[in-house]
């Protein structure tokens, strides 16, 4: 994945860290894997103190949405999920993240939102997750 360097001020929200698998930088956000693995649920990172994704300016805006864009393409290519869920919701962990999320009939919670209705619970293993981070640099 990209070589962005990470500012020396910028680092990832505790809860972040603690609900997450690191996979790494892409052109401009950290991208992070939800640790339960019932769904196929990115968190993406950018690189900045703005809060809110609408505050961005349009070109960091832009390469946010880029690489959103390409773990969409991941998830519908890759992993076969005909839809994909985005928000930028930010109520619980303040930092700016944007949650990319692999959706189907049938899926835990369908066709209700992952929050508050995700109850099943799984975990990847370490060659899934290399798996997973080969799949998304490849789409490069």
């Amino acid at each position: 994945m990209g070589s962005t360097p990470t500012p020396r001020s910028f680092s990832l929200h505790p809860q972040l860290v603690e609900d997450c698998h690191a996979l790494g930088q892409l052109r401009f956000c950290h991208l992070l894997l939800h640790r339960n693995a019932a769904v196929p649920w990115f968190i993406l990172v950018p690189q900045t103190e703005v809060i809110d994704l609408l505050d961005l300016p349009p070109v960091l805006r832009s390469k946010a949405l880029d690489d959103a864009t390409r773990v969409s393409r991941f998830i519908k290519q890759q992993l076969g999920y005909p839809k994909v869920n985005f928000a930028a919701i930010g109520n619980v962990v303040p930092q700016l993240h944007l949650h990319v999320i692999g959706r189907r009939e049938g899926d835990p919670c369908w066709p209700a939102p992952v929050w508050g209705h995700l109850k099943d619970t799984a975990s990847y293993t370490a060659e899934q997750i290399e798996k997973i981070r080969r799949g998304i640099e490849a789409l490069s």
